[in-house]
């Protein structure tokens, strides 16, 4: 019972303190639902129904697990994933996984900002191919002259877009027995079709460019409150591991429930109906109009245009605190461009990139498929140095990460390289 006179009152200081605690992890958790996996959420929901998504359960403490991994490397060292990978380890490896890096989100860019000229073409008529490329502009005038304390209150703004699939699940007539089911007893089918689908989850939950991101924002977060690399100051490290342990599980929290509600919505409309065969998620808000109305075609179209403004800034974004650290250099959102060129020419060359990938005759749906293989193979490797960086009293001091945080995080690049393998084996017998 609470001891104030004013118990609402510490209510509500409370769930300030809460939202304002939030910052990294929530927005790369939300990041994560990009239209490109709206998409792949679409077609494992009309595809499968309900039978996948126990695979959500079991992705969630690892998505945990491995990006607080990665925020700790940014908050602890002072120093992103590729400053260590730089510092620590041969420079080969550094450049083989920073060029991976690249091409899986210029091709990811290139899908996202598709969907988004796509769904408002659906919304508003026109030319979807303009609405891509003044997308790409203005993501990148937004990154660029905003100063960061403003942009990032943005971004954890438009994560709000993400609730537009929670409306088109209120509306979908979901069968909830069936439903909660499905996520602790697993339908399982032995064919290659499914276990294609459940790579691809992982895949688009469980991404490069997100470990990249979040440690990157932690330094930025270290700059704006002028505090110091917690390796320095190991003794009070606690509120703010803490602080880190709670961004991120509400971040991944979040994802996994939009994701959810993506496969529960096509589920209960799409493959109730029939349709089977989603490749993007526009075409996953077409279909939903004859089938739940235009209130829910109209709620997904909404949220691909939502979850593109935070996504292909976090794409760009990452890349450019990859290419920055590889090469020694400083970057930062909340420096001025004339004094952080290549980190901002990095963001606006990448976006550009993705955006002329529709424009040349490139498929981004066919693109991102190829894009899953390179995060296939970037993903397993890269979360292998994470843990031995996170495990490096060189790099960590005296907050190496503990016991359980290890075996999370190797479990998780376990179950990364074993999907990783497994996708690569479709796609070399020409199965996938």
């Amino acid at each position: 019972m609470s001891t104030s006179p004013h118990p609402d009152v510490d209510t509500r200081r409370g769930l300030r303190a809460f939202v304002a605690s939030l910052g990294p992890g929530l927005i790369t958790g939300a990041a994560d639902d990009d239209p490109s996996g709206i998409g792949t959420h679409s077609q494992v929901g009309a595809e499968f129904g309900y039978g996948l998504a126990w695979t959500f359960v079991l992705s969630f403490p690892l998505m945990v697990a491995i990006q607080q991994i990665a925020a700790e490397i940014g908050c602890v060292t002072g120093a992103g994933i590729a400053r260590n990978l730089r510092r620590h380890y041969p420079r080969p490896i550094l450049w083989f996984m920073v060029s991976l890096l690249l091409l899986a989100n210029i091709v990811n860019l290139g899908a996202d900002l598709s969907a988004m000229g796509a769904a408002l073409g659906l919304l508003a008529g026109g030319n979807s191919g303009l609405y891509t490329l003044l997308f790409g502009i203005l993501c990148i005038v937004l990154e660029v002259a905003l100063s960061y304390p403003r942009y990032a209150a943005i971004l954890k703004w438009t994560t709000l877009s993400l609730f537009t699939y929670v409306a088109v699940v209120a509306v979908a007539h979901v069968p909830w027995a069936h439903a909660l089911r499905a996520l602790v007893l697993p339908e399982l089918q032995f064919n290659t079709a499914y276990a294609t689908a459940f790579v691809a989850i992982l895949g688009t939950t469980i991404s490069p460019y997100l470990f990249f991101w979040q440690a990157g924002q932690e330094i930025e977060e270290e700059h704006r409150h002028h505090t110091k690399p917690l390796c320095l100051t190991a003794a009070t490290a606690g509120p703010e591991l803490r602080r880190i342990r709670l961004d991120t599980l509400t971040g991944m929290a979040f994802s996994t429930i939009i994701s959810l509600a993506i496969v529960f919505a096509t589920a209960a409309t799409l493959h109730a109906s029939g349709v089977r065969d989603i490749a993007t998620s526009s075409q996953a808000a077409e279909a939903l109009r004859p089938i739940a109305g235009s209130f829910a075609f109209a709620m997904f179209a909404l949220g691909v245009i939502g979850t593109g403004l935070l996504a292909v800034p976090v794409l760009a974004g990452s890349a450019a605190y990859a290419v920055t650290e590889m090469a020694g250099m400083a970057g930062s959102l909340d420096a001025k461009p004339l004094s952080a060129r290549l980190f901002y020419a990095t963001i606006a060359v990448t976006t550009l990139a993705g955006t002329s990938l529709n424009a040349i005759g490139i498929d981004p749906a066919r693109a991102l498929y190829w894009a899953a293989v390179v995060n296939g193979i970037l993903a397993g490797p890269l979360m292998v140095v994470m843990m031995l960086i996170v495990r490096n009293p060189r790099a960590m001091g005296r907050l190496t990460v503990s016991t359980s945080q290890t075996i999370f995080g190797w479990a998780a690049t376990a179950v990364m390289i074993a999907a990783s393998l497994l996708f690569l084996g479709f796609v070399v017998t020409g199965a996938a």
